[in-house]
């Protein structure tokens, strides 16, 4: 009988939940059976901000664990990822992506227009909240930590404390909570993370039967909007503190299949915010996302992400996706 796959995931419920979906995606397509193994990871241990938690918190023990042999892959939330490659790792799949768009939870059914000045609004993200800001709604954003159900719980629950939230809401509906959402987000509201709901399956780079087997989960035009937007973010040189969107979308133009990229860089306080768009083919999908940040870049981009300090070339600077 075939040894299990060992798939290391974070112990969270929506990670579980991700981690499960893509071992029963690879049992059905493949035969091979699969076993998770919980790996904590810094980011699970400590109640820091997340943007305060340094670059890669959520990956680098599954990353250890990989390269100890310890796990045979691991699934990771792709917006987790550094943009910088892993030595001696490859990203075997990308699972076609969940949607990408951040979802308010609200009290009494509210949509975000129907929030008064003052309302308390809770997210983890530096980007929601700049861009909450840059809405000019008066609202009062306050940075909140937690798995889903305590974000939830800060909302809905007995001793709620807040008005909304905004979360992403690939991971509500990874865990059955669609139910929850009172409005998802237009983009052109709230630009999610560069490969927010999308999942990145990695392994060794010198295990190629594994990286073949893998390869039966890739979903080839999620991979190419993920490829655009990282491209920028990488790019943009964007540190842990920095909000930068980015959204790319595959539809079928004049000459075939193109992919349509957003991105922005907006000030912590809302006050500045750099929108731009540009458009090219899935093959070209990293040129897209490169040429889209030079732009940014022409208009002051730099001088925006200046304005919280630079973390350095190759870095995410996102929470997890809950």
């Amino acid at each position: 009988m075939t040894a299990p796959l060992r798939l290391g995931t974070r112990g969270s419920a929506l990670a579980m939940a991700q981690s499960g979906h893509v071992a029963e995606a690879l049992t059905a397509a493949t035969g091979r059976p699969v076993e998770l193994v919980e790996v904590v990871t810094a980011g699970d241990r400590s109640t820091a901000p997340v943007h305060r938690l340094g670059v890669g918190v959520f990956v680098s023990a599954l990353r250890d664990a990989l390269t100890a042999r310890e796990i045979d892959f691991a699934v990771h939330s792709y917006k987790d990822l550094p943009t910088a490659a892993a030595p001696g790792l490859h990203i075997a799949a990308v699972p076609q992506r969940q949607d990408p768009r951040d979802a308010l939870v609200a009290r009494d059914g509210r949509t975000l227009a129907e929030l008064p000045p003052g309302a308390r609004v809770g997210t983890g993200a530096l980007r929601r909240i700049a861009q909450l800001h840059a809405l000019g709604m008066q609202l009062e954003v306050t940075p909140i930590r937690g798995n889903v159900d305590t974000r939830l719980g800060r909302v809905l629950g007995p001793d709620a404390d807040l008005d909304a939230v905004v979360l992403a809401r690939a991971g509500l509906a990874r865990l059955g909570r669609t139910d929850v959402i009172t409005e998802t987000l237009d983009p052109m509201l709230m630009l999610p993370a560069p490969a927010q709901g999308a999942l990145a399956v990695e392994c060794r780079i010198d295990d190629q039967d594994l990286v073949e087997l893998l390869g039966v989960l890739d979903h080839a035009p999620s991979r190419a909007a993920v490829v655009a937007e990282r491209a920028l973010l990488a790019t943009l040189e964007a540190g842990c503190s920095a909000p930068v969107a980015a959204y790319g979308e595959l539809a079928e133009g004049d000459a075939g299949e193109e992919i349509y990229l957003r991105g922005a860089v907006i000030s912590p306080d809302g006050t500045r915010d750099l929108r731009l768009s540009r458009t090219g083919t899935p093959a070209d999908a990293a040129e897209i996302g490169k040429a889209l940040a030079a732009e940014l870049l022409e208009l002051g981009a730099d001088s925006i992400l200046g304005q919280e300090g630079h973390a350095g070339p190759g870095t995410q600077q996102f929470g997890s996706t809950e």
